[in-house]
């Protein structure tokens, strides 16, 4: 394993378990100091115990789409570990299965709320507390369901193309010293997505090329490479991680 997060803080949003865990992990292991957060404090302490204590990570529970709770993140990580090079926006929710004639509109504005608004407002802060001045790396968590009608989970779709769009005026905005790019991931197995194979993942993977649905750490080594300089001419990309599934018409 390399070292190419050695002097490096990353903070990552919802990252107590599942994709945004295997992210974190990906970046202790190659020398880096993380700062996760999601919405229980518990959840994140055995988080930081998985990832090797307090040398290497701090916990701080909060809403995701809370200013306030932002800010302090970002204000813990340069105290706990002297800077803020990076962020993964990897809070996502999709309370709601059913036609978009259906939605409850207080419900969608949530949606949009905590998958597009708070990745801004998290990039804002850290931008405004330390890249401004120092550079970094961001990378948001997109989906394939982002980039095709996606029946049942539309306007989790449409989120998700809104922020993939985010990340490219970003990347516009942010350059040269900061990069922004997106991942979009078909069916990976979390907490998350079990409504989507639980019980039948055999026939959900039959439509991967790959033959099989993805786990956290298919994309957690597909994020580290963003954030890492092997993709230091990478800006405003999305990176399909999908094992073949888009191509074949299934999700």
């Amino acid at each position: 394993m390399t070292r190419r997060f050695e002097g490096r803080t990353a903070i990552l949003t919802g990252a107590s378990r599942g994709i945004g865990l295997a992210v974190a992990q990906r970046l202790v292991a190659e020398g880096g100091k993380v700062v996760v957060t999601a919405r229980e404090q518990g959840a994140l302490d055995e988080a930081v115990g998985q990832l090797g204590g307090p040398e290497h990570a701090v916990g701080v529970a909060g809403h995701a789409a809370d200013v306030d709770h932002q800010a302090e993140v970002v204000k813990r990580a340069i105290e706990a570990f002297g800077s803020a090079d990076l962020l993964v926006n990897n809070t996502g929710i999709n309370p709601v299965y059913g036609p978009l004639m259906d939605l409850d509109l207080d419900v969608a504005r949530k949606v949009v709320e905590v998958n597009c608004l708070a990745a801004l407002s998290w990039t804002q802060q850290v931008h405004r507390a330390w890249m401004s001045g120092h550079g970094g790396a961001v990378v948001n968590i997109s989906s394939v369901a982002g980039i095709r009608p996606a029946p049942g989970i539309g306007l989790y779709g449409a989120s998700k193309a809104m922020l993939t769009h985010i990340t490219e005026e970003l990347a516009v905005e942010l350059g040269p010293d900061i990069r922004v790019n997106a991942v979009a991931p078909a069916v990976v197995k979390t907490k998350f997505a079990t409504q989507l194979y639980e019980g039948r993942e055999d026939e959900a993977a039959a439509a991967y090329p790959l033959k099989r649905l993805g786990v956290p750490s298919d994309i957690g080594s597909v994020v580290a490479f963003l954030l890492s300089d092997d993709a230091a001419w990478m800006t405003g990309q999305l990176l399909v991680v999908d094992g073949g599934v888009t191509l074949t018409g299934g999700s």
